[in-house]
């Protein structure tokens, strides 16, 4: 095999290999013969099939296989001795004028190119030298007072309040009502039996309010406007009508908070229903403090390394991007001009994004390998159980769909290494404890 370096710049490689046909003969002729002992042709006795007879039978199908196993070795092998790490599987093509059927036929040399891209290299930073800040926020007593009222009032009982009372705010009414804009019915705008509390803000700004007085068997014309910002984006902005039926007016039960209260919900004494709550809160405040200190990692670590990034890593990772931000504006009715951008800005941002991720995937990769960081089968199994229990009553597909699609199943593997790289760096930096209120811990990162 004769090895040709025609391109060398920056992490752009190509080889030009040539694998001579005597080569590609042999191995078909050992395959042959493996072959004459095995196969059964009519005429012959088994193992007597003249290799001659088998090559005009079988030669030109066998060598086709011979030559795309012999690219794939060669690469391999070559890359191995010249120690590097490509990127992406080569791009592979005959050099120009290669008569394939000549190759084939075993007359001519195998001559192809094998074009790739190196994955860079750089050297770790000192992880002790990275500062971080983890935001950190006590769960308070009043939190979960406030937690208790919102179960309680989730499980609150309503009485009836009689015939002919009047519905007040904070009562619950039962109704049924149709909707109509410009006089035409809309989809989702219709229902039947719907409990309300007045005051809950549930329903559109203003349809609540109009409520406020009506008794059973009232029918009433309520008139309202779709915020500007409605979700639905044809009805956004747009005046409705609903006309709606009173079945039942109910009042507020009173509020107990005991041990039977407790029950239920599902936990044996109130005190062990409010340490619960701490627990969730606790969580809750730790997850989101994770977060934070992640966020603030990955952008030191963007800032700290600068190395040049193999273009088709880069340009794929923007596909995906691309196409996910396309998906979901056509989904929700959006254009870019929706979100104040247009096409040419949007895919400048998005590569940017793809170039950050790229990078960052590459720092934390390296970090991984170079300190044995696995993620275990357990670890594994234990993401595809929680990911299954995403779709009740399909469990078995999901599973099946993992555990015989290796790249799906990589899907579930690559965050759980990303998070433990993470937590791996975050050990030996520079974290500073800072109390934060919950405004700061729950804020929006900045773009």
């Amino acid at each position: 095999m004769q090895v040709t370096e025609t391109l060398s710049e920056g992490l752009k490689r190509e080889l030009k290999i040539v694998v001579p046909a005597a080569v590609l003969n042999e191995k078909l002729d050992a395959k042959l013969n493996d072959m004459r002992g095995k196969v059964q042709i009519k005429g012959f006795r088994p193992g007597k099939v003249p290799v001659t007879h088998l090559k005009r039978v079988a030669g030109r199908q066998e060598m086709v296989q011979i030559i795309d196993a012999t690219i794939g070795e060669s690469i391999r092998q070559v890359v191995a001795d010249r120690n590097e790490r490509p990127a992406l599987n080569p791009d592979v093509a005959l050099v120009e004028g290669a008569d394939i059927e000549k190759i084939v036929v075993g007359s001519a040399d195998l001559e192809f190119t094998a074009a790739y891209e190196l994955l860079p290299t750089f050297e770790l930073t000192d992880w002790s030298a990275i500062e971080l800040e983890r935001p950190v926020l006590a769960v308070e007593d009043a939190e979960i007072d406030e937690s208790l009222a919102r179960i309680a009032e989730g499980s609150r009982s309503f009485d009836d309040k009689g015939e002919g009372a009047e519905a007040a705010s904070g009562d619950r009414v039962a109704i049924d009502f149709v909707g109509t804009v410009d006089g035409e019915a809309f989809e989702g705008g219709s229902a039947e039996d719907i409990d309300l509390v007045l005051g809950s803000g549930q329903f559109i700004p203003g349809f609540e309010d109009q409520l406020i007085g009506v008794k059973v068997g009232d029918k009433k014309i309520i008139e309202v406007t779709f915020p500007e910002d409605y979700q639905a984006k044809h009805l956004a902005g747009k005046p409705a009508k609903f006309d709606v039926t009173v079945k039942s007016v109910g009042m507020p039960g009173e509020l107990v908070m005991d041990d039977e209260f407790a029950k239920k919900v599902g936990i044996e004494s109130f005190d062990k229903l409010k340490e619960a709550i701490r627990v969730q809160l606790e969580t809750r405040n730790s997850g989101a403090s994770r977060t934070k200190v992640k966020r603030q990692l990955l952008d030191k670590l963007d800032a700290i390394y600068t190395f040049d990034l193999p273009e088709k890593l880069v340009e794929s990772e923007f596909e995906q991007i691309w196409k996910q931000a396309v998906d979901t504006l056509e989904r929700e009715g959006k254009t870019f001009a929706d979100e104040e951008t247009n096409e040419e800005d949007a895919k400048a941002e998005y590569r940017r994004i793809a170039v950050r991720r790229v990078r960052l995937g590459l720092v934390l990769s390296n970090v991984g390998e170079s300190n044995k960081i696995e993620v275990t089968d357990q670890e594994v199994s234990q993401a595809l159980v929680e990911r299954a229990r995403q779709f009740p009553g399909q469990e078995r597909e999901v599973f099946d769909y993992y555990k015989n699609t290796p790249m799906a199943l990589a899907t579930l593997r690559a965050p759980i290494f990303e998070e433990k790289v993470v937590d791996y760096i975050v050990s030996l930096a520079n974290v500073t404890d800072k109390p934060v209120s919950k405004d700061e811990l729950f804020a929006e990162p900045e773009a």
